[in-house]
Parts: structure tokens; C-alpha cells; sequence
């Protein structure tokens, strides 16, 4: 299978304050592969966004350490694209000038990239809005336009913390659905935080369960499911879907109660 994309080696992180340190992650270890796709559950707390935010390098591990395909983390230079739970559109911009806002902070606002953006609003249906404004779109509709600027950098590992949480039930269906599908069409190594099980599931090759925090791995749980053609909402009618559904919960209320 070649070098993991991505690897963690005994990562601890601890949170400090002038009277105490507090530890979040307590010595996780896994591995992300080359177009694979993991998504992450656990309590509340237990580290998961903490642990997106070590891979982005807007936290510094406190021991152990991070590689990014076979490099220290902070000598890679493949790109990292972060899409958090808010889609922090700019009220001001319209969709087209809130897209290529990162091209134009990283300098990269040339043809090549214009054209990927293009190209992105026709596929996934926001090229009639891309002179509106954030306010004139839908959730579900500002979520992809949020997709497409993270994917106009070219992102070779792409990080999901709870992108559809802000949604009503049937729109985040929806947009799980066209999300992960496009994630598995240009074959993007992603990793998922969410609560969702059934999103977790149905998104993933593998899942990783957090104990309450200190986070540590409880378990990783490969998915396969027998079912053509998958997608994340086809994949909820598999035979083995609630059989993993049923596994992961029972992992996770072990640990706590209070999954939410």
C-alpha cells in the first residue's frame, strides 16, 4: 500500500492554564491512507476536533508526533483543506468572490484554478448563483459553495469537522450525500469528525472510535458493506448497517451516556 498519507505516532495534546494542564488526546496512534476515507465519533469533548485542528498545525503537538506522507508534518507540503461546522461565507462577497478568496490569499488566482472553480460550479449546481450572495442561498447550498472553495486549493488530505451538523434532517442527507460522493469521485483522503453514526457509517472505510477525555483509541472498525455502487445514501440500505451502527454505539456508551 506505499507510505500512509497521513500517520500519527503516540500523539498526546494537553491543554494548559495557569493552574493546571488538562489532557485532551492521550496517545493515539493510526493511519490514513491514500484515498481512503476514516471518520471519527466519540463523546462530547473527547478530543475529536482538538484533533483536526494537530493535522492543520493550528495546534502544536505536546508529545509524539505527526507525518505527512513519510515527512515530519511540518516540512510537508502537501495541502491540507479544513471545512469546520459554520461555512464562514463573507456576507459581503458574492459565492464566486467568496471561492476564489483562498486562491487569492495563497496567490495561486490564475487560470488553471479559475477553471477547477468554474468547472465545480456547473457539476454541483451553483453556477446560477455564483453572482448572488451568501445570504440568498440555501444551508445546503452554502455548504457546497464552502466545499468548492476548499477544493479549489487542491487539497490532498481534507479535514470535516461536522460540516452538516447546522442543517435540517433531509438537507443534510442531501448534502452528505453529494459531498462524499464527490470526495470519492476525485479520491480525496478525507477524515470526518461528526456525532452522526449513521453519517459515520455511511461515509467511511473505517471507523474510529474515541474514548471520553482523555481521547484514546477504543477501536477502529473497517466498513464493508455488500451493496453496489455505493454512496453515503445507498449505503444506509446495506444488510450490514445497523449491525455496525449497533457495534459503535455500544462502543461509545460504554464510555458515556451522553453521546451528544
Amino acid at each position: 500500500m506505499g507510505i500512509p498519507l497521513l500517520e500519527f505516532f503516540n500523539v498526546n495534546y494537553s491543554y494548559h492554564t495557569i493552574s493546571c494542564e488538562t489532557l485532551s488526546l492521550n496517545n493515539i496512534s493510526f493511519q490514513l491512507n491514500k484515498n481512503e476515507f476514516i471518520s471519527f465519533v466519540g463523546p462530547s469533548g473527547c478530543g475529536k476536533t482538538t484533533l483536526l485542528n494537530l493535522i492543520a498545525g493550528l495546534l502544536p503537538v505536546t508529545s509524539g508526533s505527526i507525518q505527512i506522507n513519510g515527512k515530519p508534518a511540518d516540512l510537508s507540503n502537501l495541502n491540507i483543506g479544513y471545512m469546520l461546522q459554520k461555512d464562514h461565507l463573507l456576507e459581503w462577497r458574492s459565492i464566486y468572490k467568496n471561492l476564489t478568496l483562498g486562491l487569492e490569499i495563497q496567490h495561486k488566482l490564475d487560470k488553471t484554478h479559475l477553471e477547477i472553480i468554474d468547472d465545480l460550479l456547473k457539476t454541483y449546481g451553483l453556477w446560477d448563483f455564483r453572482n448572488s450572495y451568501p445570504r440568498q442561498l440555501s444551508g445546503g447550498m452554502r455548504q457546497r459553495a464552502a466545499l468548492i472553495r476548499t477544493l479549489a486549493l487542491s487539497p490532498d488530505i481534507l479535514l470535516l469537522d461536522e460540516p452538516f451538523s447546522a442543517l435540517d434532517y433531509q438537507t443534510r442527507l442531501n448534502v452528505s450525500n453529494d459531498i462524499g460522493s464527490i470526495i470519492k469521485e476525485k479520491g480525496i483522503s478525507t477524515l470526518l469528525v461528526t456525532h452522526d453514526l449513521s453519517e459515520a457509517i455511511s461515509m467511511a472505510d473505517r471507523v474510529i472510535v474515541l474514548t471520553k477525555r482523555p481521547g484514546t483509541i477504543k477501536s477502529i472498525i473497517p466498513i464493508h458493506l455488500s451493496i453496489e455502487k455505493r454512496t453515503p445514501k445507498t449505503a444506509r440500505n446495506a444488510p450490514e448497517f445497523n449491525q455496525y451502527y449497533n457495534q459503535i454505539w455500544e462502543a461509545i456508551y460504554d464510555e458515556n451516556e451522553d453521546f451528544g
